[in-house]
């Protein structure tokens, strides 16, 4: 089957799917779009009109968890916990993370210190939420890489950039938390999945929206 990624140079939701593919060792192509200006083909193959979408010789996948369950069954390894409870518990902190990376966009879009700072309390809550689940590391489960560990990467990649823009980020994250992160980033799968410029990109992307933490960057 030829495998194609259809994604937005800076998506995080994206990138869970590339890192899932990279662990795997899985042949793909990716094909990059501006979403502020969709190609017309786009428009037509995504329900939701957002990326990541994955083409499979003539069909379409959508949805980031939706794709990793996809390639976790298909290809091997798999990532996923045997257990069906476990492997339910992990689906619901992946949902977790994908909600964490929402409150991290608007902490990223917020255009002022005061919005900025209601959002980083926001942030710290779902930090507390997560820690209590966490293992003593270096991944989520312990020394298994997981399917969890690719939906959480995208964020911790982020939140890197985000505290050199501001210090007090850097004792708003747990210690476990922050060792899980720098895990997650040391990782070869995680630290190839995004474009060579992915910062510069993240950057100016903020900039252009008004980001008060990347104003000065």
């Amino acid at each position: 089957m030829k495998l194609e990624l259809v994604s937005f140079a800076i998506c995080p939701f994206v990138q869970r799917a590339v890192i899932a593919l990279k662990e795997k060792q899985v042949d793909f192509d990716i094909t990059y779009i501006d979403l502020e200006n969709p190609p017309a083909w786009f428009k037509l193959i995504s329900p939701f009109g957002k990326v990541p979408l994955l083409k499979i010789d003539n069909e379409v996948l959508f949805e980031s968890a939706i794709i990793n369950e996809y390639l976790d069954e298909v290809y091997p390894p798999m990532l996923h916990p045997n257990d069906p409870l476990e492997r339910a518990k992990h689906r619901g902190w992946i949902e977790f993370g994908s909600n964490l990376l929402f409150e991290q966009f608007k902490a990223v879009m917020a255009t002022d210190e005061d919005a900025f700072q209601q959002q980083c309390e926001v942030l710290g809550g779902h930090f507390a939420r997560v820690a209590q689940v966490v293992s003593d590391g270096p991944y989520f489960m312990g020394e298994q890489f997981s399917l969890l560990d690719t939906a959480y990467a995208p964020f911790f990649m982020r939140f890197e950039i985000l505290k050199k823009h501001s210090e007090d980020l850097e004792d708003l994250l747990p210690t476990n938390l922050g060792v899980w992160g720098k895990a997650l980033l040391q990782r070869e799968s995680v630290s190839q999945s995004v474009v060579d410029d992915f910062e510069e990109r993240f950057i100016r992307f903020g900039k252009s929206k008004g980001s008060f933490i990347l104003a000065d960057a």
